[in-house]
């Protein structure tokens, strides 16, 4: 296996990691990443093998975790109960009852509301200034919705926000022990107040997940409340954050592919959306840690050793898509890794979809002169490939 090294936080990698992927691929299947002193697997094939691979998982074996230190309680505390760091049994049954809650008629029926919130967020644009984009319409949208299919208030919605914001730095290269107490302590509200709003829900039902998921039973017993909490949090976090940054990414790609309005047309939006994703995938990485001894393509992993999947990389794989350096929103549809694989797939990938196939072509019509004011700058927030912002003129 060949050692490589690329420092995640190198201000060429941020704006520009695909030139790295590209070697790290034609090295080999794995490749030894310094920086992070794991391998890692870059090309498609492998990513979506190893996301199906039931000898892989995201939970760490018991006899191999580590002590949570005393500042990450709080936030040890909700990540227990999160279903991306689960493997069956709990898996399984925490993502069967979101999805029985979550079901593609709720998605469907959610519809109308993104619309209404796209309408309201795009009125409100300054129509004779230039101004960032991503907070006044990418990170409103995605938490305003997901607030909505919660059943939170929208009134939270600023708040949800700083707590997502800083809970999600903890997967970030850049994370610092300032970072570590940030998500400590938004972990902590975000617990507090959702005990709350949960014990609020069980005298006084309504029609929204988390009522949903209160009268859910497995197996005849009801989820936990800490159960109830942390699968909120994962919701809530991944609802909305992949959407910002998926918007963010899209617009500023169509504004510098000058991709014509027709590929926002009803019957073309969502094979542009799919290209858009496999592109500009706001997610990079994501791991996996070994179950048992396992030999892949030369490498002997023992149990606990992590692989590295590098999602963004597999979505420019040569052996997949021809030319996939060139963003072709005729391409025809191929299955990507951007929204993961297995039985960790991302559980709001169709309300993700409808996001987008819903906001762009709304931003786009109503500000059919948008352009661009400078070079889109993305942020040191490895591995999300995100926009630290998009200055636009209507």
């Amino acid at each position: 296996m060949k050692h490589l090294s690329q420092s995640p936080r190198d201000p060429a990698f941020v704006q520009d990691p695909y030139p790295f992927y590209a070697r790290a691929r034609t090295a080999g299947p794995l490749i030894w990443w310094e920086d992070y002193a794991m391998p890692c697997a870059f090309d498609a094939a492998t990513v979506q093998a190893v996301l199906r691979d039931r000898r892989f998982g995201r939970e760490m074996p018991a006899e191999l975790r580590t002590p949570v230190p005393d500042h990450l309680r709080a936030f040890d505390r909700v990540e227990q109960h999160s279903m991306l760091e689960l493997e069956p049994p709990r898996h399984s049954q925490l993502r069967g009852l979101v999805l029985r809650a979550f079901t593609s008629r709720r998605v469907r029926a959610l519809a109308p509301d993104i619309t209404a919130s796209t309408q309201d967020l795009i009125a409100a644009l300054p129509r004779d200034t230039a101004f960032d984009l991503i907070p006044a319409f990418c990170a409103e949208l995605p938490v305003r919705v997901i607030a909505r299919l919660l059943g939170v208030p929208e009134a939270m919605a600023p708040r949800l926000l700083a707590w997502s914001n800083a809970m999600v730095a903890m997967y970030q290269a850049s994370r610092t022990r300032a970072t570590e107490e940030a998500a400590n302590t938004a972990a902590a509200e975000f617990h507090s107040y959702l005990h709350d709003h949960i014990a609020a829900r069980r005298d006084t039902p309504a029609d929204d997940l988390i009522s949903h998921l209160i009268a859910a039973r497995v197996d005849g017993e009801r989820l936990s409340t800490d159960a109830l909490i942390g699968t909120c949090v994962l919701l809530l976090n991944a609802g909305h954050e992949a959407t910002v940054h998926s918007l963010g990414n899209a617009v500023a790609c169509l504004l510098q592919h000058r991709t014509p309005h027709s590929a926002l047309a009803p019957d073309t939006i969502a094979a542009t959306c799919e290209e858009l994703l496999r592109f500009a995938p706001p997610l990079h990485m994501f791991d996996r840690i070994a179950y048992e001894d396992i030999t892949l393509h030369g490498h002997r992993f023992t149990r606990g050793d992590r692989i590295g999947l590098m999602l963004a990389a597999a979505g420019r794989d040569p052996a997949v898509w021809e030319a996939p350096d060139r963003f072709d929103p005729t391409r025809a549809l191929t299955p990507h890794a951007a929204f993961g694989g297995g039985i960790h797939f991302c559980v709001g990938a169709p309300l993700a979809r409808l996001e987008m196939q819903i906001a762009l072509p709304a931003l786009f019509a109503a500000l059919p002169g948008m352009a661009l004011c400078d070079t889109p700058t993305f942020a040191d927030s490895y591995h999300f490939h995100k926009l630290d912002r998009l200055m636009v003129r209507a």
